[in-house]
């Protein structure tokens, strides 16, 4: 993108769409815009009061409303205003400003964008094979417009211009169309079904219209020689320099710009480069696409409509047979038949059997119960409401067995002691409490920087460290370990 003036100034011009009073604004622009399609370029404000007041909606409309109309559209530079002087017969006459309105150039492209608007339900888009062929012609053209003189050549790139965009805007326009939400839901009812096959076969002719022609204009245009065209873009702006304009200046360097711009928007849609698709290729896979998808509605639509016929003779068919039934029990298996299930999930459990009889039946064993729960991640088991229970009983007969725990563990430990000292190399066999016991003293000892604690019951002890680098052998009940030799020195006493 290159910033222009022209691209970050604010386009008044349009003001009038959306501003107050935008019934009495539009409705004088396009009296201006109607009479400017009939040749006539200038009005006064009587007679654009005359038109406006002929319509009901405007029957309450007042000559000074629409002077200041005029003047609100002429300070938008929607309308050029110009003072009439030639039946001016007094000064009076001449300073009442008697103005004759033109519409500007920008008011005359927003109008017909407007118009364009206004009937694009009507109009619609198409896809037109007919201009590709017209493309083609006009590209086999190229090398004899080199040597043609520069009206022939400017007539013949305005019609490829204007060919080629009436392509791009159309295909874009119909394959959007066909890519909405309104069409999707459209292609998923029943009434498509009526005009699926007329859609398919313009599908495809605009696809062999593509293949017939994509190639052949990829060829030409990489036929063409810098020279060839260096030629007829020199003509173009020589003819385009030529034109006279009336307040407006154009240059060389920005009509080259545009031109070559133009050939290049046309040389990229149909010849691939530098591995990249064409905008032809694009066009060609959006549309078999589309294809594929309508025929996969219609498909499934077809496949529908069928299943409820061949249901509805199927239904006819099982009454028939019931009918037919001699009795309650008959149409209960009949029942079963018809609308049970037909591929029964079988579930097998590794519960071990009553008998290894190979004469009884499994429907003679009683079922094994599977609890199946639901896979949601919110799932909870429902709680059972209980009463509160006394355990006061339990209680204090397990504080009792701790408590005597408790006492044997002292009365143990106390028959390894020595001296105040514990010497694990001095151990004799020893049962896995024990063990237990002192490796938890040993293991808080060392996590001190003294290697010092405190037993459970308060006793103080350090660890001796003087044998350290010795080994020792601890004999216990269910095997032995070897440890560094090390001793408890309880402090008390």
């Amino acid at each position: 993108m290159h910033v222009t003036e022209k691209l970050i100034r604010p386009l008044t011009e349009a003001k009038y769409l959306n501003a107050d009073n935008v019934d009495r604004y539009r409705s004088i622009m396009r009296i201006f815009f109607e009479n400017y399609e009939k040749l006539k370029y200038w009005m006064y404000q009587e007679e654009v009061y005359g038109e406006m007041i002929q319509d009901p909606y405007f029957s309450e409309y007042r000559m000074d409303q629409c002077q200041q109309d005029l003047a609100a559209l002429t300070e938008w530079k929607n309308l050029v205003a110009i003072q009439d002087t030639r039946k001016v017969s007094s000064i009076e006459e001449f300073k009442n400003k008697k103005f004759r309105y033109q519409m500007s150039e920008y008011s005359v492209e927003i109008e017909r964008l407007v118009l364009r608007l206004e009937n694009l339900l009507i109009e619609g888009a198409s896809l037109e094979p007919s201009l590709l062929e017209r493309i083609r012609r006009s590209i086999e053209q190229f090398p004899e417009m080199g040597e043609r003189d520069r009206d022939d050549v400017y007539t013949w790139w305005k019609d490829l211009n204007t060919d080629f965009i009436r392509l791009n805007q159309n295909y874009q326009d119909y394959i959007r169309d066909l890519n909405s939400v309104k069409a999707e839901e459209m292609m998923r009812t029943k009434e498509f079904l009526v005009f699926k096959d007329k859609l398919i076969e313009y599908l495809r002719n605009f696809i062999k219209g593509l293949q017939r022609n994509v190639g052949v204009i990829e060829e030409n245009l990489r036929a063409i020689d810098q020279d060839l065209l260096n030629r007829i873009f020199d003509k173009v702006i020589a003819y385009e320099l030529a034109i006279p304009r009336v307040e407006t200046e154009v240059s060389y360097e920005m009509i080259e710009e545009k031109t070559r711009g133009r050939y290049q928007s046309i040389y990229s849609w149909f010849v691939s480069e530098n591995g990249k698709e064409n905008e032809a290729g694009k066009l060609f896979d959006a549309t078999n696409e589309i294809i594929r998808r309508i025929t996969r509605y219609a498909a499934q639509l077809s496949e529908k409509n069928a299943l409820g016929a061949n249901r509805r003779e199927e239904y006819r068919k099982v009454a028939e047979i019931f009918m037919k039934c001699e009795d309650i029990s008959e149409a209960h298996k009949m029942s079963a038949m018809v609308f049970g299930l037909e591929r029964p999930i079988h579930l097998k459990g590794d519960r071990p059997r009553e008998t290894e009889s190979m004469n009884k039946s499994v429907y003679e064993e009683s079922a094994l119960e599977f609890v199946l729960k639901p896979r949601i991640r919110n799932y909870h088991e429902r709680s059972r409401r209980s009463a509160i229970r006394e355990n006061s009983r339990e209680k204090e007969a397990a504080r009792s067995r701790m408590i005597e725990q408790i006492k044997q563990d002292k009365k143990k430990i106390e028959g390894l002691e020595k001296d105040g000292r514990i010497d694990f190399a001095a151990l004799p066999v020893i049962d896995a409490r024990v063990r237990e016991i002192l490796l938890k003293w040993l293991s808080d000892a060392l996590e001190d920087s003294d290697y010092s604690a405190r037993t459970d019951d308060g006793r103080h002890y350090v660890l001796d460290m003087s044998e350290a680098k010795e080994k020792c052998v601890v004999h216990c009940e269910d095997g032995n370990f070897t440890m560094p030799k090390l001793a408890i020195v309880f402090q008390e006493g």
